[in-house]
């Protein structure tokens, strides 16, 4: 981390970044003036790229949360930057790239296709730090931030196949790549450890966000007889398209009840403020690792489930919370067999549960997943 000293000036953050083909956003927000007589240390400089909106009241809004929580620990010791709607690829190493050249100290790109581009940069300013999120490629100044998303999409399938009539549930899904099939795949065992009849049936939009996309899926699947619908994109719009159906819901990133309404029946969600607030407190001390790989699960404060609606049964409360319990305490994860894939196979056997590496990997479904 670099420190400078500077004379009663005001800290301003210029933020200039250009992202071709998109729409990217720059806002930052400056220190307090440290007024009084005398020097004082220049604040750590943070900067935060964003996939989508922060008024997504999804992923990035959670991970603007994050940010905002950071600016609430550290008062002026902080700055914070950040710049929304920049497109995964080459867009986003330039923006990287800039906000390195401009001195910033640490630099977070939160969306799994800014991976390369991260490490690339990264080579280039081995005195600056990387957090990527999602990833899986370390370097000496470059580490990986993620949590156990799949142990709330255990949860809140069996949330799901409690509440379903029809036996379908519909999943709205972005891309298929491992984060995205082990969420369905925990989804599906979920729901399957309260109701085996259940089927799992998945739409996929190849974006993260675009509402009307994310809503025609929903009402795809709506139509061919899902009657809650789950998803793993940045909107709200999968929960809206459920509700207009007089269907259920799953959310994802945070709670929606209040904009939604009681059709969601809970959901996963994110706390990026908690691991951002302590990476930046262990790099004021000297000690954070910038090579880490973090994966935190219940217990970190990282994840969570929403609140129930009033529509999910105390009994159904009552199995998932026990569930949860043992999640937390490590007494039993997701992936423990046996498991078989949807062509039949065995793919963890009994009394074994899968390890990181295979799960941060996963590239099958299991049985009752149908595309």
């Amino acid at each position: 981390m670099k420190r400078k000293l500077f004379a009663l000036v005001a800290v301003l953050a210029i933020v200039a970044a250009a992202c071709g083909g998109g729409s990217a956003d720059t806002t930052t927000t400056t220190a307090a003036d440290t007024g009084g007589g005398g020097a004082a240390e220049e604040p750590m400089k943070v900067a935060f790229v964003y996939v989508a909106p922060i008024g997504d009241l999804g992923w990035t809004y959670q991970h603007d949360l994050g940010r905002q929580a950071v600016e609430a620990r550290f008062g002026d010791k902080v700055e914070t930057t950040f710049i929304e709607n920049v497109a995964e690829g080459p867009d986003s190493e330039r923006v990287i790239r800039d906000f390195a050249n401009k001195g910033f100290d640490l630099i977070i790109a939160t969306s799994f296709g800014y991976m390369d581009p991260t490490i690339t940069v990264a080579a280039e300013f081995p005195d600056t730090q990387f957090v990527h999120i999602s990833g899986f490629k370390n370097a000496d100044n470059v580490a990986t931030l993620f949590g156990r998303m799949y142990q709330p999409r255990y949860l809140s399938g069996m949330a799901a196949g409690a509440a379903t009539e029809s036996n379908i549930l519909g999943y709205v899904a972005a891309f298929p790549i491992p984060e995205v099939i082990r969420g369905i795949d925990a989804f599906t065992l979920g729901a399957q450890s309260v109701n085996p009849d259940i089927e799992v049936r998945v739409v996929w939009t190849n974006t993260w966000f675009d509402p009307p996309t994310e809503k025609e899926a929903a009402e795809a699947l709506l139509a061919a007889g899902a009657d809650v619908i789950a998803q793993h994109q940045d909107t709200t719009e999968p929960q809206k398209a459920a509700q207009a159906a007089g269907a259920v819901s799953i959310s994802y990133n945070s709670d929606i009840s209040e904009i939604v309404g009681d059709s969601v029946l809970t959901g996963p969600v994110w706390d990026w403020g908690v691991k951002y607030i302590s990476i930046i407190e262990e790099m004021m001390a000297g000690t954070y690792d910038g090579s880490e790989s973090y994966w935190g699960g219940l217990s970190d404060g990282v994840i969570s489930l929403a609140p129930f609606s009033d529509r999910v049964s105390q009994e159904t409360q009552d199995a998932i919370n026990a569930k949860m319990a043992e999640f937390e305490s490590g007494a039993t994860d997701v992936f423990c067999g046996p498991i078989v894939d949807n062509e039949g196979t065995e793919q963890v056997a009994a009394g074994t549960c899968m390890d990181d590496g295979s799960m941060l990997g996963m590239e099958w479904f299991v049985k009752g997943v149908s595309q």
